[in-house]
């Protein structure tokens, strides 16, 4: 799986939020060490705190298939639709930090189409972990 082939999964994957307050369409691919793809979407809730990010949502999916070493991640986001560049907020970023080293690849897809690659450790430093 080539990088442009994650993100552009990850694009497609905003076509399934369900996104009714903010208008924001967030979709996720998260590859596995293994080979294995799973996509997410942004679930949002009127009450907000039971919103859920794609990121989230493609974890618990492979983690809850038994998956927990994971090589990459392409996040995309669409306003009012167009590509949009949101990087993972920070409780996605501390799911993130649970399953994988510091060396985790994170892709964000831009606005204008191609992507900013960046290692976990760039958008989480000290992150929390227990030893």
């Amino acid at each position: 799986m080539n990088v442009k082939d994650l993100c552009e999964l990850a694009i497609t994957a905003t076509d399934k939020s369900y996104s009714p307050y903010s208008g924001c369409k967030v979709g996720a691919a998260l590859l596995t060490k293994g080979g294995k793809i799973y996509t997410g979407c942004n679930i949002e809730n009127s009450s907000f705190s039971p919103t859920i990010c794609a990121e989230r949502v493609a974890f618990a999916k492979a983690v809850s298939e038994g998956e927990r070493e994971f090589k990459a991640i392409a996040i995309a986001a669409k306003k009012d639709g167009k590509l949009a560049t949101f990087t993972p907020c920070g409780v996605c970023r501390q799911v993130m930090s649970e399953f994988c080293d510091d060396d985790f690849t994170v892709l964000v897809v831009t606005s204008d189409g191609i992507y900013k690659e960046y290692v976990l450790a760039e958008l989480l430093p000290a992150s929390f972990k227990l030893d």
